[in-house]
C-alpha cells in the first residue's frame, strides 16, 4: 500500500488556544511568529493545521453550513440572465429591480474570490483558497472547465501561505509534465490583476516566444471569459499581444461599487497591466512587479541562466527589506548540462528549513515539489483523487472512463520497460518524477560507468533513507579532550552520514607501539579522502572536503564491501576539516588513503601523532617512494596510472556492490556520492570531490591489487649434466 507522504495534519498549538483566539478573532491573516505557523485564513479564525514540505499552514475554521453538492466539486452553473451581461456599463442598463435580484450573488461570489470555499468531497470537508476557486470556477482552459484535483488544492494552498508569509517572496515548484502549472500561474495573473491597482504583472518563460504564446493563448483568453462583475474594461484590443492593459474607463470591482451605481460616471482606472518579456538575464531589471509567473525555469539553457535572472527580478518584488511582490515559479528540469543545474540549485536554495538570520530562505522562494502519483492524467478519480494502488474494483476516473490500474504499477511498468535505455529513462524520470532525486536526473550519455546499476541504487536508497537507516551526525572528543575517545552524536545539522557504526569492542580501537599510534581496524576496512588546504576562497565557494568510509570482508561484526560512511562539506576552516577527518579515523580505527597534492590534512595527521594512519601509495615498495611520500604518506593524482586505476576501481565496485539484486539493494547507501558517480567526468576530475574520495576508499581496501610484481628474467640453467649421443655403436658426448 502506497503511503503519501507530501500532506499531514500537526498540532503545533494547543487546542484551547486555538479555540480562546477564535472565539475573539484573534488569529492574523499571515505569519504568526509566536506559533511558527502561516494563518491562511481571513476571517480572524483558525481550524485544521496542515504542513506541506516542512510549511506549516493553518486553514479557516470549518463553517457551520457547508456544500454539498452531489459530494463532490462541481462547478456552479453560470445564470442565462447575467450570461448576456459583457461589461458594467450593461450591467448600469438594467433596471434595479432586475439588479437587486442578483447583488447577492455577486456579493457571494466576491467573498469566495476572497476567502476561499467550503464544500464536501467524498464525504469529507474539504477547503479551497480564493485563488483556486477562481481557477476551478471561473477560468477557461483549453479543455473548458478545469478539473478539481487534490493535487492542485495543495498547490493552491501552499501559494496561498506563500503570499501571507511576509518573508517570501514566493515559490519555486518542481512539478512534473501537464500538472496544469502555466493555467494555473496564468489564472492566477488574472485574478489578482483584476483587483489591483497601478501594478505590474510579468511573464518569463525559457523563451521570448513560450512567454508570448503563455500570454496570447491563456492570459488573453482568460480576462476576456470573466464574468463582467470580475472584468475591468481593458484598454486597447480586445486580445491584445503584448500588453493587457486594466487602466481608464476601467473600474476596480467590488461588491461596493456594483451595489452603488450613484457614482458610475466617476470612473477610476486600475492602471495595472500584464506583460511579457524575452529571455535574458535582464528580463524586467529596473521594474516593479506585483506578480512575476516564472514558467519553465527548469529549462534556460546557456547563455540564458535562470539563477542570474533571479537575482535580478527578485529586486523588483521589493522595496527596500519589504517585500512587496511575488513570484510564481514552477518546472520541470532538464538535463542539468542543459540549464538543469541551476534550476536544481535554485530549488534547494529554497528549503524552508535552511532560513538566514531575517528568516528568508537562501533564495527567498519557497520550494514545493509534487511526486508524479497525486497529479498524473487518467489517474485521477471522480472526486479529483489520484488511485495510487491498483483497486480491487475498478475506480471511474473524473474523465468517465474506468481506471482499472494504479498510478504506482503503471509507472513501474514504465519504468521496466526503460531499463535498457538510459537516456530514454532519465528522460521519464524528469517529466514524471516520483522524487526529487527523480527531477533532476542527467543524461547518460557522458558517462563512463554504468548508469542503470547506479540509478536503481538511488531509487532504493531513497526507501532506504525514510526508514531512518542513514544517520546524519557529528563526531567529538570525549569530554572535549582531543586525542583520547570519540563519540558519534546524531543531530540534523551535523556533516557526516553514517550507516554502520562498529561494535563497542571495535570502537576506538587505536594501537600505540613504542609511543606510535595505529589503527587497530585495518583488516576491516579503510577510508578515501579529497582534501584542500586553503580555508578561503575568492569566490566563497571552493571545492568541498570529501571523505569515505569503505568495509572489506573480515571476519569481525561488519556488512562486508559496504559504504559506511559519506562526508561532503567545506567547513569555515580547514582545520576543521581535518579535525572531522581524524576524529574519523580514530573512532573506526582504520588507516586512510588520502591525495598528497593538497598534503596539510597528512601533514596535520603526522604533527597530531597519527602517521601510521595515513597509507602509502599502494602501486609503488618503499624504496621507491619520494622523501615526501615516506615523510607523510598518501598517493598523487597527477599520473594518468593512478587516475586509470582509480576510475577502474569504481567500475569494478558498481558492477559488484550497487543496483537492484535477488538480495535487495547494493552496499552503497549516499545518494550524494551515486550521483558524482553518474556525472564523473575523468578529464575533468577535480570537479568531483566525492569520486575521488570514494575511489581511493575502494583502492585503499584493494591495495594488494596495486602491489609493484617482481620482474623475473629467463636463463637457461646449467646442472653440468653431460648428454650423449646414441645413434650407431658408440655414444658421443655432446659438446
Amino acid at each position: 500500500m502506497y503511503e503519501q507522504t507530501l500532506i499531514k495534519t500537526v498540532t503545533p498549538i494547543k487546542e484551547n488556544v486555538i479555540k480562546r483566539n477564535n472565539r475573539y478573532k484573534k488569529w492574523s491573516y499571515g505569519y504568526n511568529k509566536e506559533f511558527d505557523v502561516i494563518v491562511i485564513s481571513k476571517n480572524g479564525t483558525i481550524g485544521e493545521i496542515i504542513e506541506i514540505q516542512n510549511l506549516v499552514i493553518a486553514l479557516p475554521t470549518k463553517p457551520k453550513s457547508i456544500d454539498n453538492n452531489n459530494n463532490k466539486w462541481e462547478p456552479h452553473i453560470y445564470p442565462k440572465e447575467l450570461k448576456q451581461i459583457n461589461t458594467i456599463f450593461d450591467w448600469e442598463s438594467y433596471p434595479e429591480s432586475f439588479k437587486n435580484k442578483w447583488y447577492a450573488y455577486i456579493d457571494r461570489e466576491f467573498t469566495r474570490r476572497e476567502e476561499g470555499y467550503w464544500f464536501y468531497n467524498k464525504d469529507k470537508p474539504t477547503y479551497i483558497t480564493g485563488s483556486h476557486y477562481m481557477y476551478l470556477q471561473h477560468t477557461k482552459i483549453d479543455v473548458g472547465k478545469p478539473d478539481y484535483r487534490e493535487a492542485n488544492r495543495i498547490f493552491y494552498i501552499f501559494w496561498e501561505a506563500c503570499k501571507a508569509d511576509t518573508r517570501s517572496y514566493g515559490m519555486c515548484y518542481l512539478k512534473n509534465r501537464r500538472s496544469g502549472f502555466s493555467f494555473m500561474s496564468s489564472a492566477e495573473s488574472v485574478a489578482q490583476a483584476t483587483i489591483t491597482t497601478d501594478a505590474r504583472f510579468g511573464i518569463l518563460s525559457k523563451s521570448g516566444a513560450d512567454a508570448k504564446k503563455m500570454f496570447t493563448d491563456k492570459v488573453v483568453p482568460i480576462s476576456v471569459n470573466y464574468p463582467f462583475y470580475f472584468k475591468p474594461i481593458q484598454d486597447g484590443m480586445d486580445r491584445p499581444k503584448t500588453e493587457l492593459a486594466y487602466r481608464v474607463p476601467a473600474s476596480k470591482l467590488t461588491r461596493k461599487s456594483i451595489t452603488e451605481t450613484s457614482e458610475r460616471q466617476i470612473l477610476e482606472g486600475l492602471d495595472t497591466t500584464i506583460d511579457w518579456k524575452n529571455t535574458g538575464d535582464n528580463s524586467y531589471d529596473g521594474e516593479k512587479l506585483r506578480l512575476l509567473v516564472h514558467d519553465e525555469s527548469g529549462k534556460w539553457e546557456r547563455p540564458d541562466n535562470i539563477l542570474n535572472n533571479w537575482r535580478v527580478t527578485k529586486t523588483t518584488l521589493r522595496l527596500g527589506s519589504r517585500i512587496i511582490g511575488k513570484c510564481m515559479m514552477g518546472s520541470t528540469s532538464n538535463s542539468l548540462d542543459k540549464g538543469g543545474d541551476n534550476f536544481k540549485k535554485l530549488y534547494y536554495d529554497s528549503d524552508v528549513t535552511k532560513r538566514n538570520k531575517n528568516g528568508q530562505t537562501s533564495s527567498g522562494l519557497y520550494s514545493l515539489f509534487i511526486p508524479m502519483e497525486w497529479n498524473y492524467e487518467g489517474y485521477i478519480d471522480s472526486y479529483g483523487y489520484p488511485v495510487f494502488d491498483t483497486p480491487e474494483i475498478p475506480a471511474v476516473g473524473n474523465d468517465g472512463f474506468e481506471i482499472e490500474t494504479g498510478v504506482i504499477d503503471f509507472w513501474q511498468n514504465e519504468v521496466e520497460g526503460l531499463k535498457h535505455d538510459s537516456d530514454g529513462l532519465n528522460e521519464y524520470y524528469r517529466q514524471f518524477p516520483r522524487t526529487e532525486e527523480h527531477a533532476f536526473r542527467d543524461e547518460a550519455k557522458n558517462s563512463i560507468f554504468n548508469l542503470t546499476k547506479i540509478y536503481e541504487q538511488i531509487d532504493f536508497n531513497e526507501d532506504f533513507e525514510r526508514k531512518g537507516l542513514v544517520t546524519k551526525g557529528s563526531f567529538i572528543w570525549e569530554n572535549g579532550i582531543k586525542d583520547t575517545k570519540v563519540l558519534f552524536t546524531p543531530n540534523k545539522s551535523g556533516r557526516f552520514l553514517i550507516s554502520w557504526t562498529p561494535p563497542k569492542n571495535l570502537e576506538n580501537n587505536v594501537i600505540t607501539k613504542q609511543g606510535v599510534k595505529f589503527p587497530g581496524n585495518e583488516h576491516i576496512g579503510a577510508f578515501g579522502c579529497d582534501s584542500y588546504d586553503i580555508s578561503g576562497t575568492t569566490d566563497g565557494v571552493g571545492s568541498k572536503g570529501s571523505l569515505h568510509g569503505l568495509t572489506k570482508f573480515s571476519m569481525e561484526d561488519a556488512p562486508p564491501n559496504t559504504f559506511f560512511l559519506e562526508y561532503i562539506a567545506r567547513p569555515q576552516t580547514a582545520e576543521m576539516f581535518f579535525e572531522d577527518v581524524l576524529m574519523s579515523l580514530v573512532y573506526y580505527g582504520m588507516p586512510i588513503l588520502a591525495e598528497n597534492n593538497k598534503p596539510r590534512l597528512l601533514y596535520y595527521l603526522k604533527r597530531r601523532g597519527y602517521r601510521q594512519f595515513s597509507m602509502n601509495r599502494p602501486d609503488k615498495i618503499w624504496n621507491k617512494l619520494s622523501v615526501t611520500e615516506k615523510e607523510i604518506g598518501g598517493i598523487p593524482n597527477t599520473s594518468e596510472d593512478i587516475k586509470q586505476a582509480h576510475a577502474a576501481a569504481i567500475e569494478t565496485y558498481i558492477q559488484k556492490y550497487v543496483g537492484i539484486t535477488s538480495e535487495g539493494g547494493g552496499n552503497i547507501y549516499f545518494n550524494r556520492t551515486l550521483n558524482d558517480w553518474a556525472r564523473f567526468d575523468i578529464n575533468k576530475r577535480t570537479k568531483y570531490d566525492a569520486t575521488i574520495s570514494s575511489g581511493l576508499a575502494i583502492m585503499a581496501c584493494n591495495r594488494h591489487l596495486y602491489h609493484p610484481k617482481p620482474k623475473y628474467e629467463k636463463s637457461s640453467l646449467d646442472l653440468k649434466i653431460s648428454r650423449f649421443n646414441n645413434k650407431g655403436l658408440h655414444s658421443e658426448i655432446i659438446k
